[in-house]
């Protein structure tokens, strides 16, 4: 090529144009011409540039390799210039360049070339001029995308937080569902209940998609302006986050929330893939914008005007938990994992039993609430080698309903039972002093009752009033009981003596076989008391207290907190299965708890905070959020105390609701339950032989011994025979069957209570007035003229016909409302209750 043509080729095609004729006719001077082949590495970066290079013919390729993303590639066509900038800078190679076909270079050596810049300073100068415009340029980009960052930073997802848990059909089929929308750039709807991570899952769809290296941001609809404006920009004015974003992904959260008018606009985004700027009015419409942008849009419902066909490419729908019971396990790992991670604890296991109770819950707020729960019982757990179905709980609507606080009705019982005096000052200031007096009197003093005022306390007073109580303040003896007491003091000396490590609760095993052994425990003190006249019999009466009393303080030495009235303790059985009965109740108000509370020291124990005192925790083991039914609760306040947040609330709510609302059976309760209807007709075996003109022999040990057992099995023998009957009845019919005994048998309950209290109305009502004369008599006093009070047996009986009759509808009515079905499908029950109420008014009431 002559070289007038390759001064016109450089004036033509190169950056070179501006320079002289003089200069341009140097450089065309010494260019060698030189072929290259296809696929070959001209330059690579970081190394020393050889010559000057200017592409003749071909197409080349240059780019520069990254450890932390892809390399950019640029194409390069003829007339570009390599290596400019590094010969007139004297520095290294920027960019590697290859050959993407066959073609042809000019190529001006560096010596030369830097001898020809020397002589041309216009060289130089054209060159600073150049990297000005790319300065400008560039300082334009960066003030272009440091408001860009700005616009966007708000919105900005930045990273996903987890993936799809689970091996359940259904995580594997959202997890398809997910792979298949990355794949491309169309619209995607999630849809779902709320809590389930919607916005996760699009995470998950743009993380995994080619678009992964641009941005992402979610804007929340129920917070867009009603014009749009910020998402779509205002004519002339600031751009809408959609031109910020560019070719990078826009979740619409919520997107149910929008207004009609913008969701016409939302639809006409889908539909053409444009959008306007919001107009100023009285200016003519703004021209429509190209959408770069991809769109993702999470909502709890399908909107009509999404479902036309095409609109939108995917429609994920998420699955709620409930359906993915499977997947469960696998969740409460993974949060437990995050948090212990993040806390820095030690990963417990979590027991199998804790898991179903799980799998049997709906969990309305889905992961999110699931991921709640894993905390909270991380969290109250303290620390322990595993999670056991104790420390999970969730919110249950139906026990919140028909309650009154009276904590918040009469500040001063909230002053009181706040107080040292509750319990602990009357505890220990009267009933461990007042107790060892009575055990002496009972082991030391007159045997009989109508002479030793411990043994008219124990049989006249204390059954009587605490049968009265239960259907008031439910299991609030356990709260003054002086077993635990001496449990309690016999467990801080020994501490204080030996100090050690007490054994936790095997919770598992307590729960099974506690129920049974208090049972046994407590059919043997009913044959103790019957064989062996303890009613009448000082000694032996002191003997029975020393026994519960030894037990309370063994397990009290080996086990943390009250072991023992929670699951062993006998009177602690009757006690919890009475006060189901109760019309008030120990709670917390869950939201609370669930949203403000990071310590449970109303669980755990703790230092003072806030307005909560320093306490060692519930004695029972028991959240007051969690509590089900009266049964794990001694009134004794401590999470009262404990609480800074005022979520514990003492309650006034319907007698018993519990048992047919959040109430859960257990099979040694029944028998318990029985246990204590057929010892009302243990205690009548004379009444039984004057009126049913019976000799029962019960001058004879083995026979008072097996008429004994027989009496103790009547009641549970005809509930057991009733419900046969029903049950083949709905089987001749083919009806649906009623629930399981094991429910219904708590409808009997009230009219245990009542029958209870109708055999000690006799005694206390005949001797409790005669607690003076017999105190005297009992430290050797004379009687004469001291006052006493007793009632006329008409009175007596007219007080227990009316305890067995209300005791017997009572029961009725807690029959329906457990069975949940007609009268008639339970007349067989029902008819039990008259069978045995009827012996009872025989053998009590006598008309």
């Amino acid at each position: 090529m002559e070289q007038a043509e390759q001064i016109a080729w450089l004036r033509q095609n190169t950056s070179l144009e501006s320079l002289s004729e003089e200069t341009l006719r140097a450089i065309a001077a010494v260019i060698q011409e030189e072929p290259f082949q296809e696929n070959r590495r001209l330059l690579l970066e970081d190394t020393v540039p050889e010559a000057l290079y200017i592409l003749k013919t071909g197409r080349l390729e240059s780019y520069r390799t990254s450890k932390t993303s892809l390399a950019q590639a640029v194409s390069l066509l003829p007339g570009s210039i390599l290596n400019l900038k590094e010969l007139l800078l004297n520095q290294s190679v920027e960019q590697t360049v290859i050959t993407l076909s066959d073609g042809v270079l000019w190529v001006i050596p560096k010596a030369t070339f830097l001898a020809i810049a020397q002589q041309y300073p216009e060289i130089s100068q054209i060159f600073s001029r150049q990297l000005a415009t790319e300065l400008d340029q560039v300082s334009a980009q960066l003030v272009y995308e440091r408001e860009r960052q700005t616009a966007l930073r708000p919105y900005l997802v930045p990273k996903v937080k987890r993936g799809i848990i689970g091996t359940s059909r259904y995580a594997v089929r959202l997890r398809q569902e997910i792979r298949k929308a990355s794949q491309d750039r169309q619209s995607v709807l999630i849809f779902g209940e709320p809590g389930l991570g919607k916005d996760n899952v699009a995470g998950l769809i743009h993380f995994g998609s080619s678009d992964r290296h641009e941005p992402m941001i979610k804007i929340n609809c129920d917070t867009i302006q009603a014009s749009g404006a910020e998402l779509f920009g205002r004519a002339g004015g600031r751009p809408g986050l959609i031109e910020w974003l560019g070719g990078g992904t826009l979740l619409l959260n919520n997107v149910q929330e929008l207004t009609t008018e913008l969701q016409e606009k939302l639809v006409t985004l889908l539909e053409t893939g444009e959008y306007t700027p919001v107009e100023r009015q009285g200016e003519p419409p703004p021209t429509p914008r190209q959408c770069q942008a991809r769109i993702l849009m999470t909502s709890e419902k399908v909107l009509p005007v999404l479902e036309r066909k095409g609109l939108v490419g995917h429609v994920i729908k998420v699955p709620p938990l409930r359906v993915r019971k499977a997947d469960i396990s696998a969740q409460v790992e993974y949060y437990l994992s995050l948090t212990c991670r993040a806390r820095g604890f030690p990963k417990p296991e979590v027991t199998p039993e804790a898991i179903r109770r799980l799998q049997g819950y709906d969990f309305p707020g889905n992961l999110t609430e699931l991921e709640s729960m894993v905390e909270r019982a991380l969290l109250q757990a303290n620390g322990a080698t595993e999670l056991t179905e104790e420390v999970f709980w969730s919110v249950d609507t139906k026990g919140r309903r028909f309650r009154v606080n009276l904590l918040n009705l009469y500040p001063n019982l909230r002053k009181f039972l706040r107080s040292p005096w509750y319990p602990d000052r009357i505890n220990y200031g009267f009933t461990l002093g007042f107790f060892a007096v009575v055990v002496a009197v009972l082991m030391l003093g007159p045997q009989s009752r109508d002479s030793n005022f411990a043994l008219n306390l124990f049989w006249a007073w204390w059954w009587l009033l605490i049968l009265v109580v239960f259907p008031f303040l439910g299991r609030i003896w356990c709260a003054f009981c002086p077993f635990m007491i001496y449990g309690e003091l016999a467990q801080k000396v020994s501490l204080w003596l030996y100090p050690r490590k007490l054994l936790p609760w095997n919770r598992q095993a307590a729960e099974k076989w506690g129920g049974w052994f208090l049972f046994s425990l407590f059919s043997l003190i009913l044959l103790w008391e019957e064989l062996w006249n303890l009613e009448n019999t000082a000694y032996l009466s002191g003997c029975l207290l020393l026994l519960i009393t030894a037990g309370a303080v063994i397990f009290s030495l080996l086990f943390e907190r009250r072991f023992w009235c929670r699951y062993l303790c006998p009177i602690g059985g009757m006690n919890g299965l009475f006060a189901k009965l109760s019309m008030t109740e120990l709670r917390a108000q869950q939201g609370i708890c669930s949203a403000t509370c990071t310590t449970y020291q109303c669980y755990k124990g703790g230092p003072q905070k806030g307005e909560g005192m320093e306490t060692g925790g519930c004695p029972l083991y028991s959240h007051p959020a969690q509590l089900e039914d009266n049964r794990d609760c001694v009134l004794c306040m401590t999470c009262l105390k404990a609480c800074p947040h005022r979520s514990v609330e003492f309650n006034l709510r319907p007698p018993g609701i519990e048992l047919w609302t959040t109430h859960t059976p257990t099979y040694p309760e029944v028998c318990l339950l029985f246990l204590l209807f057929g010892a009302v007709f243990l205690h009548r075996l004379p009444e039984i032989e004057a009126e049913f003109g019976w000799d029962l022999y019960l001058d004879h040990f083995a026979i008072h011994a097996g008429v004994s057992l027989l009496a103790l099995l009547v009641p549970a023998a005809i509930a057991l025979l009733a419900d046969t009957l029903i049950r083949l009845i709905h089987t001749l019919r083919h009806h649906v069957f009623p629930r399981p005994f094991l429910e219904l048998a708590y409808g009997y309950l009230p009219l245990v209570l009542a029958a209870n209290l109708a055999h000690y109305l006799r005694l206390g009502l005949t001797e409790m007035g005669r607690i003076i004369p017999v105190t005297f008599a009992t430290f050797g006093f004379g009687t004469a003229n001291l006052p006493v009070a007793i009632a006329h047996p008409a009175v007596i009986a007219f007080l227990q016909a009316v305890t067995l009759i209300l005791g017997f509808w009572l029961s009725v009515f807690l029959t329906q409302k457990i069975a949940r079905q007609s009268f008639w499908n339970l007349l067989p029950q029902h008819l039990a209750m008259v069978v045995i109420g009827s012996l009872l008014w025989k053998v009590i009431v006598g008309w």
